[in-house]
């Protein structure tokens, strides 16, 4: 097969050239208004082609590869003694899988739990290119299931105005919880 980034024969959907040259993760910073911290791992143009494999049957091994580049090196240093539960932002499985289900898998260590359909949207219009105004517009009204665990790291793939990370805090926070912050693949205000 072929690298999808250079198009050289491999033998995974992305070399290891490609993935040391031009995959390899950065940490950004931004806070949301409500004071919770997003930590990203990549710039929006970085990887915005690889993005767009989401709704795909490659973008399973397109977001695999991303979580084990990212995600799962964070992981694996990020040591407290404090324990968290990660969970992914509406995991729900569109094309026989969930995108942020498979970026919180990568997260499991000895002080990270994820765990999966927990906070879900019951509102499920695209917010794919839409304006603030609209996504206040049209909340993703979240239902969050009760879990164990108080402090909380959320899950998303991309960060764009912050609306949507910004309503699962509040949720999570309804259950007297804390988001303590979240990870997301990139953050697309970075070009």
């Amino acid at each position: 097969m072929k690298c999808i980034v250079c198009e050289s024969y491999a033998f995974a959907h992305i070399c290891s050239t490609c993935k040391t040259t031009f995959l390899s993760p950065a940490l950004y910073k931004r806070t949301l208004a409500n004071g919770v911290d997003i930590l990203s791992f990549y710039k929006y143009e970085e990887i915005k082609e690889l993005l767009f494999t989401k709704h795909t049957d490659l973008g399973f091994y397109i977001y695999t590869i991303l979580a084990k580049l990212s995600f799962k090196k964070f992981a694996k240093e990020f040591h407290t003694k404090e324990k968290f539960v990660s969970l992914a932002v509406d995991d729900t499985s569109t094309g026989g899988y969930s995108h942020t289900a498979i970026l919180n898998n990568h997260l499991k260590t000895y002080n990270i739990q994820p765990l999966f359909n927990k906070l879900r949207a019951t509102n499920q219009i695209s917010y794919s290119g839409q304006t603030r105004l609209f996504r206040e517009q049209n909340p993703r009204n979240f239902l969050l299931k009760k879990f164990k665990g108080d402090s909380i790291i959320l899950v998303d793939d991309i960060v764009t105005t912050g609306q949507t990370l910004t309503q699962a805090c509040t949720k999570v926070e309804e259950q007297s919880k804390t988001v303590s912050f979240c990870l997301t693949l990139t953050d697309a205000s970075l070009k």
